[in-house]
């Protein structure tokens, strides 16, 4: 488990992952969170900032409020609706997507690549994979059809020129290309990585390097990259978790299940 020292506090590289994902989101909100650190960050956001917060679940779940050490493992899980405002069939809460009622989409990937497509269906060649991924389930409905956030490891086989498959798309080719395919709304917003916050060019939707956390380089994020990164002059560096961030994040997650 890697460990990240500030001035005021010690932290693994996934509770800064979580901090820094549950910053991004804002009070008022509705969320489609997936499983993992999409579901504790945007549940530490609750907690921390955004009381006001409406976290929707794919298994149907509308506004749950989740318990303190009682993460629920799929978003299917009972644990997914405690305090919920609702519980609907999976296909009306997809239909809440379409109807534009979503303001963020947010999830994880196996694969990245620079416009921002997720694969998490397959890694090798698609007849005889090396790798078989959970698959889609709701993610290419919530990247089609909302403004993604993305919370991911970064790693050199994670962050690759072109992935394996497209599950969930970013904005494709670049440029026009998702508008022209026929996805005029949403697009990748932000990559959040333990190493850094990603977003991506206006015109040609190549991946950015926006800010680094404490500690990062930027040749250090190229380095764990498989493509090129723009850069636009100065990079900021974020604020470290602190205290009362990782206290409310290990109290949510006292097992460390998504934060190991």
């Amino acid at each position: 488990m890697t460990k990240h020292q500030s001035k005021d506090a010690t932290y693994t590289a996934s509770e800064l992952l979580c901090v820094m994902a549950a910053r991004l989101l804002k009070d008022g909100q509705i969320v489609f969170a997936g499983i993992g650190v999409p579901l504790l960050a945007a549940t530490l956001a609750q907690h921390q900032f955004a009381p006001h917060l409406t976290i929707l679940f794919e298994g149907g779940t509308i506004g749950p409020r989740i318990v303190p050490g009682e993460l629920p493992p799929s978003t299917n899980e009972q644990r997914c609706t405690r305090y919920a405002n609702m519980v609907l069939p999976i296909t009306d809460v997809l239909l809440l997507l379409q109807r534009g009622y979503v303001d963020v989409g947010f999830m994880g990937g196996a694969q990245i690549d620079r416009y921002g497509n997720l694969n998490s269906s397959f890694i090798g060649d698609p007849a005889k994979p090396k790798t078989r991924l959970p698959g889609t389930g709701g993610g290419n409905d919530i990247a089609s059809l909302a403004q993604m956030i993305v919370a991911m490891k970064h790693e050199k086989r994670r962050f690759v020129e072109k992935v394996d498959f497209v599950t969930s798309p970013g904005y494709l080719r670049g440029g026009t290309s998702r508008a022209d395919s026929g996805l005029p709304a949403g697009g990748m917003f932000r990559v959040v990585t333990d190493l850094a916050i990603l977003g991506f060019d206006e015109k040609t939707r190549h991946m950015k390097i926006l800010a680094l956390h404490p500690g990062v380089t930027v040749d250090q994020v190229q380095e764990n990259t498989g493509f090129k990164l723009d850069l636009n002059g100065e990079v900021p560096v974020t604020e470290p978790p602190t205290e009362r961030e990782l206290a409310v994040l290990r109290k949510l997650d006292p097992q460390r299940l998504y934060t190991s």
